[in-house]
């Protein structure tokens, strides 16, 4: 029986392992984690993530062919395949500090796999690592081998949260880069057969190492890249009058463009994008591209714009002051249908207006109050070191207050701002949250969710991203 074993319960890996137990049954598959917290969550009726989708299959397989466990070592050595998914931050200082990936916990991973391992070993990045990271990981593996083989494979997971059940039943594309010799050839074909059980051989693409590591930090970039674009042209619209669904419609309708990742919003977060740019520019650099570097550090710039924009908006809206207003904030998770608040463009939103000391009602389908609170109060990169490394106890800003409904969030507020797509918050009674506001009451739309005309017949003075002003906005400048 060949036995896989995953370290890292994250994100990445408790999907991926869940669904590789339910579509190979012959396949024993081990979740390894340092974390007993969530390695007891992944074995309790309340998961650590949420995902459409995934807690049925991981009832379905636990206990059978699926096991969460805090026995590392034990599960690494007996494993034929070892799957790495850990952290893997932007470093906060020493060289590289803001953009280079910290490859603390991969290191680590490799020579704990090095000191346990009795026998041969296929070992696949799962992380998102930068490109080269595999001839570091080869070094630490062979000069401590013992006379064990260790193969290195890539292989990169490209999951959208909220559809991460959906990406892994039915990949666009599952890649693997192997070593070109034969047992570098031999290896990408055994975790070819894995994948294989369920996903079409002409989606499984096999290339070099390298190809396979770029291509992850590549199509994050071009996804970025994308709303960076849109979100640049949602402010022209907005000078200029023009409507931006209308013109991401039109640009979506040609076929070499296509419609997809063409939402103006008040920006994008999540763990990838940001991290994986800085990466790519940092690679750049170290390169001596710096041309290349520059035109991908654009991407991050017009996102960081963008939420300042966003920001700028709610405050020279409201007599140009917050302070001591109490604002509503729909949403904080970074997209609808996740818990997950990894760069989440709400945090720096929310930091950008207590700037000015309002009182925030925040509401969030998915988001504990206490991961609210500890996001407030993280510095920049804090949130991709484990649990255990994270402030402890988040000094309380006194002006924030978690609630769980919207409704009370919105009461005797000056404004709302919506910041996550949730489904929910289209179908809002408005009308009776108009009735319970502060006179006038403004509503700022970051996601593009809402009826505006329906809305400004109710009263509110409305302002959605890049959509034309309301007559209130036209005189007020978009930058302070």
């Amino acid at each position: 029986m060949v036995k896989i074993c995953c370290i890292g319960a994250g994100y990445v890996g408790g999907p991926t392992m869940a669904v590789i137990a339910l579509k190979c049954p012959s396949i024993e598959v081990a979740v390894v984690d340092i974390s007993a917290p969530r390695i007891t969550a992944w074995n309790s009726d309340q998961l650590p993530i949420y995902e459409p989708g995934l807690e049925e299959i991981v009832k379905q397989c636990r206990g059978k062919n699926l096991f969460f466990s805090t026995a590392v070592e034990k599960h690494v050595s007996e494993a034929d395949i070892i799957f790495v998914s850990v952290n893997t931050p932007t470093k906060t200082q020493g060289l590289g500090a803001g953009k280079a990936a910290d490859l603390t916990y991969w290191e680590s991973a490799a020579r704990m796999i090095a000191d346990v391992s009795k026998s041969n070993k296929i070992v696949v990045e799962k992380s998102t690592v930068p490109v080269k990271t595999a001839e570091a990981i080869e070094k630490i593996l062979t000069h401590n081998s013992k006379g064990i083989k260790y193969q290195i494979l890539s292989n990169p997971e490209f999951l959208a949260e909220g559809t991460a059940i959906e990406d892994l039943f039915s990949p666009d594309r599952v890649l693997i880069g192997g070593r070109e010799t034969p047992d570098g050839q031999k290896a990408t074909q055994a975790l070819k057969e894995v994948y294989a059980h369920w996903v079409p051989e002409d989606r499984i693409i096999t290339t070099n190492l390298w190809s396979a590591e770029l291509s992850k930090l590549a199509a994050n970039a071009f996804l970025a890249q994308r709303i960076s674009s849109v979100n640049a042209m949602s402010a022209l619209c907005e000078a200029t009058g023009a409507n931006i669904s209308e013109v991401a419609h039109a640009v979506g309708k040609d076929t070499r463009i296509g419609p997809k990742f063409l939402n103006a919003s008040v920006g994008f977060g999540g763990s990838c994008f940001q991290k994986d740019i800085l990466n790519l520019v940092y690679i750049c650099e170290c390169n001596g591209l710096t041309e290349v570097a520059n035109y991908w550090k654009q991407v991050i710039k017009v996102n960081d714009y963008q939420k300042n924009r966003f920001v700028n908006r709610v405050v020279s809206s409201m007599f140009n002051t917050v302070s001591g207003k109490k604002i509503a904030i729909l949403g904080f998770a970074f997209k609808k249908d996740t818990g997950d608040t990894r760069e989440t463009p709400a945090i720096d939103v929310c930091k950008g207006l207590l700037g000015d000391k309002p009182q925030l009602s925040i509401y969030d389908l998915q988001v504990t109050e206490d991961q609210i609170r500890r996001d407030l109060s993280m510095k920049k990169f804090d949130w991709d070191h484990p649990i255990h490394l994270q402030p402890m106890s988040p000094a309380a800003v006194k002006e924030v207050s978690v609630v769980w409904d919207a409704y009370e969030a919105t009461k005797g507020a000056h404004g709302i701002c919506i910041l996550t797509e949730w489904d929910e918050f289209k179908t809002l009674d408005y009308k009776k949250i108009f009735d319970n506001m502060q006179k006038p009451a403004f509503l700022f739309d970051g996601r593009n969710v809402v009826d505006v005309e329906k809305l400004r017949e109710i009263g509110f003075i409305v302002y959605s991203i890049g959509k034309p002003l309301d007559a209130w906005l036209k005189d007020m400048p978009a930058m302070a």
